[in-house]
């Protein structure tokens, strides 16, 4: 009896495999392999697949959801190609794609990211190939300080402008390890992201980790997210911009503040990039713009003949030749950022000040199609100098690093954030005067906790912040030292 079921059991996966064999076979991929047309054979690719979703909507095991199949596979392509500014986007995607572009979401004000491994293997080949042609020995760990694995965690791109993360005191480089008490290694970007967002008034608590050694806890309230463009005030006689991002408003906030620096007798200028994510590349055009009245901007480079454009300046410049530039960068700034850092450093107009760019120098776009859609990288940017700086970065003229702490300033650095000193200080000194916060550093080092007397009056400023709900100053020129190296290279010039 069982040899017998066994011979049904048998036949029956023959015949199946015969059947799908068949179905193979009468599909195009024998003929498109035959031929020499190019064309033919996407046809018959293409033909190819419909053939083989059919297939499986049909005679799988279990019914599915042929919009389950669909995405999956539309995933799948997307993911083939080795890019990870190229994917494709759900309905609840385009969703939050439309937010961010409309300038409102509910959310807690982060820009994140994580290392796409698809990223890391085209960074491993492209060093590996540079070195062998060099006649080099191969070895990612030692050549590239910036890889890693796969991680655990999310990376803080940047935190936007007075919201609840920024707020938080969240910066650049801090790592988000865990959402409500569970790991994240799990989840994609997007998933964080859908954990972050939620109505606002809501809350949500994140573990950080920083300085790769200090962990900590921060629940946030979601707001309501209107992502911010421009702030601009004068430091004595130096004019003072940070572009937070570039959308449809920057090009024309960031003339009004040129035109107010302009009544004031400005004499210099520092344009602030850092923790800038980019935006709209028609924005850092126009923004651009106002330093030049000839020559490029930025190219774009595809081999879609639509989207190869050379972007030069207009005769619409606003900023004399003889007012002195310095602009601010650092890790967070990419792409927009990079464009206008790019074009004002090769073309002699502004000193570049801080730490290398983020290094995102290629183009997307957002293609709907029903109530879903895919994002594509359609061309690369490249600076004046015919540079595309894509997972390298712009490189500072002058180099500011933030002094490292020691192991035992990391030690109390972490013991401030776990007993909640700065926000039990602030409790019972609401909008604290100076003499009361030196009089709490001075404490601090009675007690052994030593730390720059500057960090404190930005831990407790901050903290300010977040309690009151009020914005933060423009600028802080006792805490920020890539800024007082800006202002003493203006001021030299």
């Amino acid at each position: 009896m069982k040899l017998k079921n066994e011979k049904f059991l048998w036949m029956g996966i023959t015949a199946f495999s015969v059947l799908f064999i068949a179905l193979l076979m009468l599909t195009p991929k024998a003929f498109a392999q035959s031929q020499n047309d190019k064309q033919e054979n996407i046809y018959n690719y293409g033909t190819m697949f419909q053939s083989v979703f059919n297939f499986v909507l049909n005679n799988y095991v279990d019914e599915m959801d042929p919009e389950v199949l669909f995405e999956g596979a539309m995933k799948g392509l997307f993911e083939s190609m080795d890019d990870p500014y190229t994917l494709f986007l759900t309905e609840d995607d385009m969703s939050d794609f439309a937010d961010t572009t409309e300038g409102t979401f509910g959310g807690v004000g982060l820009y994140i990211s994580k290392p796409d491994p698809r990223a890391v293997k085209l960074r491993e080949a492209a060093l590996e190939k540079e070195l062998i042609e060099k006649g080099k020995d191969f070895d990612i760990k030692k050549l590239d300080p910036q890889y890693r694995e796969y991680p655990d965690y999310v990376e803080i791109v940047s935190p936007i402008e007075d919201t609840p993360a920024f707020r938080a005191g969240l910066m650049t480089g801090d790592y988000i390890t865990q959402i409500e008490g569970k790991p994240i290694n799990d989840l994609t970007v997007d998933d964080v992201i859908s954990k972050l967002r939620g109505e606002a008034g809501t809350s949500v608590k994140i573990t950080i980790l920083r300085h790769g050694t200090i962990s900590f806890d921060v629940e946030l309230k979601r707001a309501l997210i209107e992502v911010p463009t421009v702030k601009h005030a004068m430091i004595n006689d130096i004019g003072y911009i940070r572009i937070i991002q570039f959308t449809p408003y920057t090009a024309d906030r960031v003339k009004e503040a040129l035109k107010e620096f302009k009544d004031k007798n400005y004499k210099g200028l520092i344009i602030d990039l850092r923790n800038n994510p980019g935006g709209l590349l028609d924005a850092v055009v126009k923004t651009a713009d106002y330093f030049f009245s000839d020559g490029i901007i930025v190219s774009t480079k595809s081999r879609i003949k639509s989207e190869n454009h050379i972007y030069k300046a207009s005769k619409t410049k606003i900023v004399n030749d003889n007012i002195p530039i310095e602009v601010l960068i650092d890790g967070g700034s990419a792409s927009a950022a990079e464009i206008l850092s790019g074009a004002l450093g090769d073309r002699d107009r502004a000193e570049l000040v801080g730490k290398t760019t983020y290094g995102k120098g290629s183009v997307q776009q957002i293609i709907p199609f029903g109530e879903e859609g895919f994002k594509m990288t359609v061309a690369r940017y490249y600076t004046p100098n015919d540079v595309n700086i894509d997972k390298i970065g712009i490189n500072p003229d002058i180099v500011v690093e933030e002094p490292e702490m020691s192991e035992e300033e990391l030690k109390n650095y972490q013991t401030l954030l776990q007993d909640n000193r700065i926000a039990q200080f602030i409790e019972a000194n609401h909008n604290p005067t100076t003499q009361q916060i030196h009089n709490f550093y001075e404490n601090l080092v009675e007690e052994g906790i030593n730390l720059e007397e500057r960090l404190i009056k930005r831990m407790i400023l901050v903290e300010n912040s977040r309690v009151t709900n009020e914005p933060l100053p423009v600028y802080d020129m006792e805490y920020d030292i890539t800024l007082q190296k800006a202002m003493d290279r203006v001021l030299s010039r």
